[in-house]
């Protein structure tokens, strides 16, 4: 049966007759009453009273200003347009089943499309495997994956979520955030850079260094770092490089272009083969953020919250790298698919 409706409440039989589409349930009183052969019959099928089917049918007359039964105490027919009505009604009734069916199934089980956007450094690295594998696992889900380091609008440009990285505190938004992994990170330059251009033994040395960075708000290039002492200092820097790649910040330090700030999960490998050089023994940098966002927990369908819950305990079960143990980091910083 369908719920009877009006404007978000549910209405009391003889209230208002504005639209026909507050009007399902007469629709189908009135069908179940043909297939029935009558209002008792329909009375005892659907447990709905003889007078309120009645009623219900009456109005639906009333509205539609056509006689759809010719009934007395002795008879009862149906008309030549309540049969053609009748018809309608049925097709009518069985694409809204059609249509619940589909909701409940969307409910109970992972399908349809899920659109991620997703840092380009995070796909081979993290994200990847948790797509193939969720996939694997769900043949009805369909995802589509943006690897771009571009910030998306997630509600304007139609994302389930969008996967992020940057340094804390996250901005304000409307959209839930879930952290998904703290990640060290570090300054890094090639070993060639450094006999080119000296190791720098303090913040000031350092400062005097090309560098590569990303996008930063008021054009404002620092980098802050915790000394041996525990104090946060800010080193203003010169970039000869910015972009929101972290790919290509890797490789600009990897060729000894410039000194870069990246993950540990981005340079491990590199530094384990003496590619690349942290700099600054004894400095920490404050540690970054992976999280998902989204527009809404509420009403989440299966396919996309399996997903997150899939990336949570990738993230969960294989840390990328431990955190620096820090005060919490204060100001603006790197950020990656803001």
């Amino acid at each position: 049966m369908f719920h009877d409706w009006n404007n978000g409440r549910p209405r009391q039989p003889g209230g208002d007759r504005g639209t026909t589409m507050r009007d399902l349930n007469d629709l189908y009183y009135f069908a179940q009453v043909v297939e029935h052969g009558g209002f008792a019959a329909a009375e005892r099928a659907l447990g709905v009273p003889k007078s309120t089917l009645s009623r219900r049918v009456s109005m639906l007359e009333d509205q539609l200003g056509v006689r759809l039964l010719q009934r007395s105490t002795r008879r009862f027919a149906v008309t030549d347009v309540g049969r053609t009505y009748h018809a309608h009604c049925l097709a009518m009734i069985a694409e809204a089943e059609a249509a619940q069916e589909v909701v409940d199934r969307t409910r109970a089980e992972p399908q349809g499309t899920v659109r991620v956007s997703c840092p380009t450094a995070l796909v081979p690295t993290r994200v990847g495997s948790v797509v193939t594998r969720y996939m694997a696992q769900h043949p009805r889900v369909t995802i589509r994956l943006e690897a771009s380091n571009r910030r998306v609008d997630v509600i304007e440009e139609g994302y389930d979520l969008a996967i992020r990285v940057r340094m804390p505190p996250l901005e304000d938004s409307d959209l839930i955030v879930k952290v998904l992994e703290s990640h060290g990170s570090a300054l890094v330059a090639s070993p060639a850079f450094l006999d080119r251009h000296g190791r720098p033994a303090t913040p000031e040395e350092l400062s005097a260094l090309p560098a590569a960075d990303m996008p930063r708000t008021g054009g404002d290039y620092v980098w802050r770092l915790y000394g041996p002492d525990g104090i946060l200092r800010t080193v203003p820097h010169q970039a000869r490089l910015i972009t929101e790649d972290m790919a290509l910040l890797r490789d600009a330090a990897l060729t000894g272009v410039a000194v870069a700030q990246l993950p540990h999960f981005i340079i491990d490998n590199y530094l384990a083969q003496g590619m690349l050089e942290a700099l600054l023994p004894g400095w920490t940098l404050p540690a970054g953020v992976v999280h998902a966002v989204f527009p809404s927990r509420r009403g989440l369908v299966p396919a996309v919250r399996g997903f997150i819950d899939a990336l949570a305990a990738e993230f969960a079960e294989r840390p990328t790298a431990a955190c620096p143990a820090n005060p919490a980091w204060i100001g603006g910083g790197p950020s990656l698919g803001l």
